[in-house]
């Protein structure tokens, strides 16, 4: 073979898959973005006087970072998820409260995530406010941590309860000393919520919702939030306080993975 032949040989397989990069690029480029379903929508155009406070689309969490998926900061739902917590913010209004929003649908991608930051054992960063007193060897078998959520099925939500007139909430600023999730709420990270005994997201058995060392006003005020909910159709998971199912589900075994936006929505309104 010559040395022509050769270099004409070489261009042309350097061609070859210069062209096949192209068109890879090209098709992932060109793979739209999964959609919601059109009955979920965005909690604010049902509700726009539910507080939130969406912690995966900061770094104040677990993991440290916004979570993968959390492109804005929107409580997305089933809309009869969403109507449902409309009429619970009805009868807390007339009692001077209202409900806040930590967390609604939750993209199969930000699972993931936290399965991930699961298993990376030596990312500890967070320990001493949101698992303090829990082996990180344990998230999934103590069940803190799962390969599946309820949040992706779209009516799972964690909320809380606010006295009004509520109070704006400071930023969280990464890197500064933290508080175990536990302490008495004047130690704990500033949130405008009423006392429930530990803040959101606290792997402790406190959190657990009817613990019986959680007494006097911080548990009247959890039995507010559970009766308020259960009387709508919600239902509690005892081991966290905050976190409700509406039923029945519209969607009881799809994990959705659309990512939290309103372009995900087909109703932007």
């Amino acid at each position: 073979m010559t040395r022509l032949s050769r270099a004409l040989r070489g261009l042309g397989t350097a061609l070859a898959a210069l062209l096949t990069v192209t068109a890879v690029s090209t098709t992932a480029r060109a793979t739209p973005e999964p959609k919601a379903p059109g009955d979920f929508v965005a909690l604010r155009t049902v509700d726009p006087t539910i507080i939130q406070e969406m912690r995966y689309f900061t770094p104040h969490n677990f993991v440290g970072e916004r979570i993968d998926g959390y492109r804005q900061p929107l409580c997305i739902l089933t809309r009869p998820a969403a109507e449902a917590l409309h009429k619970a913010q009805g009868k807390l209004l007339k009692q001077g409260y209202s409900l806040k929003v930590y967390d609604c649908y939750r993209p199969q991608r930000a699972v993931d995530h936290f399965v991930r930051w699961a298993e990376d054992l030596d990312d500890q960063a967070m320990k001493s406010e949101f698992y303090p007193n829990v082996d990180k060897t344990r998230l999934f078998a103590d069940g803190y941590i799962a390969e599946k959520s309820g949040h992706s099925r779209g009516s799972t939500m964690d909320l809380t309860i606010v006295r009004l007139p509520a109070k704006p909430t400071r930023p969280y600023h990464p890197g500064e000393p933290l508080v175990p999730c536990y302490a008495p709420q004047d130690q704990r990270f500033p949130d405008d919520s009423v006392d429930m005994g530990t803040g959101f997201d606290c792997f402790d058995t406190l959190a657990h919702t009817l613990d019986p060392r959680v007494q006097g006003t911080q548990r009247a005020n959890r039995l507010l939030l559970k009766s308020t909910l259960e009387g709508l159709g919600f239902v509690n998971l005892a081991e966290e306080w905050w976190h409700y199912t509406f039923k029945p589900e519209p969607y009881p075994d799809t994990y959705f993975d659309f990512p939290v936006s309103w372009k995900s929505l087909s109703s932007k309104h």
